[in-house]
Formats: C-alpha cells, structure tokens, sequence
C-alpha cells in the first residue's frame, strides 16, 4: 500500500520536542525526515531520563520512523555536504534562533540559490522578526505571553500550567502544516517558499474563542469564570465519591436536560444558562450530587443516558480505553535493542488503502553512510570524513 507522502525527502534540523514532534508526523506519513544532528551529541533529547532502549525516552517518542545522520554544520566540509543533501531535497526544517543559518551560510536564500523549489521552515519561539525575535524561551513562556496561561485555573486561584506542552505541539502541528501547504504550493509554481512558524503565534490562534467574547464586548475573560472554563455549571469537573472525577459538557439544552433527569434533578432544567449567582448555586449543587456516588457507578449511570460527559483518565486508563485502541491511537514502536515502547499513534486516518508507519527511531548517525552514498560521496571521501570528525 502507499504511503502518502512517499518522495518526499526533509532534511530536519530540530530538536527536543516541537520540531521533531512535526516531523514525526509528515514520517509517519511517508515522508523520508533525514534527522541533522551534531556528530558528538545528536539530539540532546538521546541523554534525556528516563532512558528506554538506550535512550532518552523523550526522543524515543518523537523520532520514529526518521534516519540519523550526523554531521559537523560548523565544518566547511560538513556545510558543503548539507549543500549537496540539499540540492535534491524538497524540505530544510530548522529550529534555531532567527539568523544562526545564514551566519553559517545555510538560511533560506543561500539554499534556494542552489534549489528553487527547497521549501525551507524555520521554528521559533517569537518568529523572525518583531521586538520578541531574539528573546530565549520555552512553552511555559509563550502561553503565558499568549494569554493562554491567564485564563487557565480556577476563580482566585493562580494560572495553572496545563499537563501537555501546548506552544510546542502545537508549533509542531503548524510546522507540518506550513510545509504541506508550501509543498502544494510549489506544485502551482515550481519554486519553494520560506514558511516562518513561531510558537507564540500559534498559541495567540488558539484564544478563537476568548477572543471572540473580548471582541464582541471588550471584556477580559476572568480565569475559572469563562464559560467554557468553569464559568458554566454544565461545563465543569466534578469530583466524585472515591476520589475520582467526572467532566460533563452539557453546553446544548437538550444535553443539559438530559443530565438533570439522569441526575434526578429535572427542576434544575431551566438553569442551563443562569446568571453568575443562580450558576454559582447550581454548580454547588452539582458537586453536592456527583459526590454521592463513586466514578465508576456515575460511568455507568451516564453511559445510556445521551449525557456529554467522561471519566477523567490517567495515563494508563487512556491507553486501555476501547475507543483510543479501535482508532489505532495506541502504538507499538519497536526500539533497535528489541524494546517495545508504547506511544501515542497517528491522528491522521486516510481512506484508499493509504498506510502509516510505525518503524524505530534511528541510532545517531546510524545512516550517515548510506545517505552519503546514495549523495554521491565515495567510500574513501566517507572515511575522510568520519576521521576528521566531520560525520558519525
């Protein structure tokens, strides 16, 4: 069966999280993502704890499906082969502060002389230009730039830093997207683009609906009280009888009323919308209620009651859920020592017999000579190489 995007040849320069979780992605589906890393090193990623198979855990769960090379970019015999790699490439991914490339001689223009149709994405915390552009930064500081951070808590609490790290995954996600689109691009044209992704600017993407209220009336939304963070009784968390928890989503009226009469409480049906001092009263009300019971017997209670509502899971509960299994969304990597590691599958499903891939990652440098190779590069001009550092 094919693989989607199969000739398609990325040489990727990103590390740690973001990046390489956006190429992961464009690997899985078919795409060759030829991972450029430092020859001594690689990814600082691989020395990461907990270790799995010999490696940084972290780096187990981004890299999947790619190939190592390693190669020295501060060499000018490690720049002359990025040169090469690049004049049959389709895609540079790099992940630097704005202007380390073309310090070295590698930024977009220099590249694009030597292939028009190089579709080159950089990623970056604030993006190539504006006052920010030089700043150092990790996830915990773009969302709280991003307005992200200030609406999630609860009311008179302090923002609360969520469990997943939302500017990297969701930068990867862009960097994925920005290259397809400029890959189809190139398609109409024939020449390749520069696609500038910053992590910032997609976290200030997502507020669509924060933004949207503050729009429409100038109010900043206040953590905890938004209506779709703790501002609705019926868009809330609960905690149950055992220590568990339990969400409910009852946003539309038919969905708020069927949690009442499921909860034995069809006079509080005409509440689904109440004034901030009804709502506050309500909500208690509803704790009152989903504390009478454990989780699982509200699971049971719910489940063929038409109620929008779910379990809070842990980690382990996720990776045993029915549904997660039968979408395929739990995955099996084999690690080169034999390992199994479990990992969060493809969120992309294609009809047409299209297949995804799910194949170890790569040892650092464990291609470095093949790629080479196939480059043009001799066995002897190889050896050179490896003897003077220049690759691994």
């Amino acid at each position: 069966m094919p693989l989607l995007l199969e000739g398609i040849t990325i040489l990727d320069l990103t590390r740690l999280l973001p990046g390489p979780y956006g190429t992961m992605l464009l690997a899985d589906l078919g795409a060759e993502v030829v991972k450029v890393e430092k020859p001594e090193v690689g990814d600082y990623a691989r020395e990461f704890s907990p270790s799995v198979g010999g490696e940084g855990a972290l780096f187990q769960a981004v890299n999947r499906n790619k190939k190592s090379l390693a190669l020295n970019l501060k060499a000018e015999a490690g720049k002359a082969v990025f040169r090469r790699l690049c004049a049959t490439a389709d895609v540079v991914v790099e992940q630097f502060r704005p202007g380390v490339m073309d310090r070295l001689g590698l930024g977009f223009e220099a590249l694009r002389a030597i292939n028009p149709r190089l579709v080159y994405c950089a990623l970056t915390g604030y993006g190539q230009d504006g006052p920010y552009r030089d700043r150092v930064g990790h996830d915990i500081n773009y969302i709280a730039f991003g307005g992200i951070l200030g609406i999630t808590g609860t009311e008179g609490g302090p923002p609360v830093l969520p469990g997943v790290q939302i500017a990297d995954l969701s930068g990867g996600m862009m960097v994925g997207f920005g290259i397809v689109a400029a890959l189809l691009a190139r398609e109409r044209t024939g020449e390749g683009r520069f696609v500038d992704v910053a992590m910032l600017d997609t976290v200030v993407s997502w507020l669509s609906l924060p933004a949207a209220v503050f729009g429409a009336n100038g109010e900043v939304p206040k953590r905890g009280r938004f209506f779709l963070s703790g501002g609705l009784p019926g868009y809330q968390v609960y905690e149950t009888k055992d220590g568990g928890y339990i969400t409910v989503g009852a946003l539309e009226a038919k969905f708020w009323r069927n949690l009442c009469l499921a909860l034995g409480r069809e006079d509080l049906v005409p509440f689904a919308e109440p004034d901030e001092a009804k709502g506050r009263e309500v909500q208690a009300e509803l704790a009152r209620i989903f504390k009478t019971r454990t989780r699982a017997e509200w699971v049971e209670r719910l489940s063929d009651a038409e109620v929008c509502f779910a379990p809070v899971n842990d980690l382990a509960e996720t990776f045993a859920d029915p549904q997660v299994l039968h979408r395929g969304m739990v995955a099996e990597v084999p690690l080169p020592d034999g390992t199994i590691m479990v990992l969060p599958g493809t969120p992309v499903h294609l009809s047409s017999g299209v297949r995804l891939r799910h194949e170890p990652p790569p040892a650092l440098g464990q291609h470095t000579g093949a790629i080479l190779l196939r480059a043009g590069y001799s066995a002897e001009e190889i050896a050179a190489m490896r003897a003077a550092g220049v690759i691994r």
